[in-house]
């Protein structure tokens, strides 16, 4: 599919402009920093996305004063008494010194044991974590993909996991490959189900079109809520630096 991608600065406002197949223009504000993207059919004049932004301003500042409101945490130092979210439910950080293999348990409501050796660096305590998010969405997405490949009628040939800072996921159609923001293991199953879905959509149909909105909404008649939830819950450092 052809696309032309180009930014634009509309009174004072960078604009992310993506040009391709199809019928009508999308504006959108992303977060975590209130990025404006504008999707447009090919033929779409620059004008005449510079018209609508222009129209659209005072929601666009609206959209992007929420964001920059949004709560967000500071940097974390992963000592004991810190707050960290997994799947949706906050702990208290509890670091335990161990001479064994470096750890995470939860096994009580409250916390979060990290077991770590003596005189252990920010670096690796930070790397254990991200290991420990990393395998418990891996958990999730046998079952995941099992329940809605026979629903959608889509197959996904593989699931990775990365760092993103300003997308919950992403998808190749052709490779029929998914990627999924490390972040979402701190957010509740349901958003982390959301994303899945949204993505292998997708694979059928490439664009936000109205067909697929449709198909999300048959699908996931809650995903609207399911997204304002994503986007509006707390901002770890790491996605707003």
């Amino acid at each position: 599919m052809n696309t032309e991608t180009n930014i634009l600065q509309v009174r004072n406002l960078n604009i992310e402009t993506i040009k391709k197949d199809i019928k009508n223009i999308h504006l959108g504000v992303y977060p975590p920093n209130g990025r404006i993207r504008v999707a447009a059919p090919l033929k779409t004049k620059d004008e005449a996305i510079e018209l609508l932004v222009i129209s659209k301003i005072p929601w666009i500042k609206k959209q992007q004063s929420k964001f920059i409101k949004q709560k967000r945490q500071t940097k974390r130092e992963y000592v004991s008494g810190e707050s960290h979210y997994f799947f949706g439910k906050r702990y208290l950080l509890n670091v335990l010194k161990t001479k064994d293999k470096p750890r995470i348990e939860i096994k009580r409501t409250k916390y979060m044991d990290l077991y770590i050796k003596e005189n252990t660096k920010y670096k690796k305590k930070e790397k254990i974590i991200e290991n420990f998010y990393r395998a418990e969405i891996k958990k999730l997405i046998p079952d995941l993909l099992e329940k809605w490949e026979k629903i959608l009628g889509i197959n996904v040939n593989e699931v990775r996991i990365k760092k993103m800072k300003t997308k919950w996921g992403s998808c190749n159609p052709k490779d029929k490959r998914i990627w999924l923001n490390l972040e979402l293991a701190k957010k509740p199953f349901h958003c982390i189900e959301y994303v899945m879905v949204h993505e292998m959509i997708h694979f059928a149909e490439k664009n936000h079109s109205d067909k697929f909105r449709h198909l999300i909404k048959l699908h996931l008649p809650q995903w609207e809520q399911h997204k304002k939830e994503l986007n509006s819950s707390i901002l770890s450092y790491s996605t707003w630096v």
